[in-house]
C-alpha cells in the first residue's frame, strides 16, 4: 500500500507538470491511473484487504474484498472531485471551486474537454484559463460549472461513479462475508459514494 501511494503521488505530481488538454482521453486515463494508484489503494482496497486478513479470512478472501475496494475507491475519489467543483461549501467545508483554483487535473475536467464541441473554442479556453487561477471569483466558478454541465461531463462522471459503485457492490456480494460485516461494508460503500461532503 505504501509503495502504491508513493507511485500515485509521483504520478499526481507528474500529471500536474505535463501538458493538459491536447488529448483529453489520455488526460482522463492519466487522472484515473493516479486515483487508482493513490486514493483507491489507501482509502478502500488495502484497508478492506487488511481487515479481512485481521479477521482471519485468509489471502483468497482478502484478495476478493480488495478487488471490490478498487472500483469503490475510484468512485469515492470521483465523488470527491465532483464535490470539489459542485459541492456546497456549507456542507463540504471547502470553498466552492477550490479544486479549480488548485488546478487539479481531474477526470471531470478531462471529460469536459473531451465532450466540448470545439476543443479549441471559447469554452475550452475559459476552462483552461480557470484551472490553477487562485483569483477565481464565485462568478468565475459558476461560469466553469456551466461549461462542465453544458458539455455533459457532469452527467458522464455521475454515470461512471454509478458504474464503479455497482461493480464494487457486485464484488462485495461475491465475497464470502458474514453478517454483520457484510451489512456494515455495504453501508460504508454507499456512504463513500452517496455523499454530499
Amino acid at each position: 500500500m505504501q509503495s502504491e501511494v508513493v507511485v500515485g503521488q509521483y504520478l499526481d505530481v507528474l500529471v500536474q507538470a505535463e501538458p493538459w488538454g491536447d488529448d483529453p482521453a489520455a488526460d482522463e486515463e492519466r487522472a484515473r491511473r493516479v486515483l487508482r494508484a493513490k486514493t483507491a489503494s489507501y482509502s478502500a482496497a488495502a484497508p478492506l484487504a487488511m481487515g479481512a486478513l485481521l479477521a482471519g479470512r485468509g489471502a483468497e478472501a482478502a484478495a476478493g474484498i480488495e478487488a471490490a475496494g478498487l472500483p469503490l475507491g475510484e468512485a469515492f475519489q470521483l465523488r470527491d472531485d465532483v464535490l470539489g467543483v459542485f459541492g456546497d461549501p456549507a456542507v463540504t467545508g471547502k470553498p466552492a471551486g477550490d479544486d479549480l483554483r488548485e488546478g487539479k487535473r481531474t477526470v471531470i475536467v478531462a471529460r469536459t474537454l473531451a465532450m466540448l464541441p470545439d476543443p479549441h473554442g471559447a469554452e475550452a479556453t475559459a476552462l483552461g484559463a480557470a484551472l490553477g487561477d487562485q483569483a477565481l471569483t464565485d462568478e468565475d466558478v459558476e461560469r466553469v460549472r456551466g461549461i462542465i454541465v453544458g458539455s455533459g461531463a457532469l452527467d458522464a462522471v455521475e454515470h461512471l461513479i454509478d458504474d464503479l459503485a455497482v461493480r464494487a457492490h457486485a464484488l462485495l456480494d461475491l465475497a464470502d462475508l458474514s453478517e454483520p460485516g457484510r451489512g456494515v461494508l455495504t453501508d460504508l460503500a454507499h456512504a463513500a459514494v452517496d455523499r454530499a461532503a
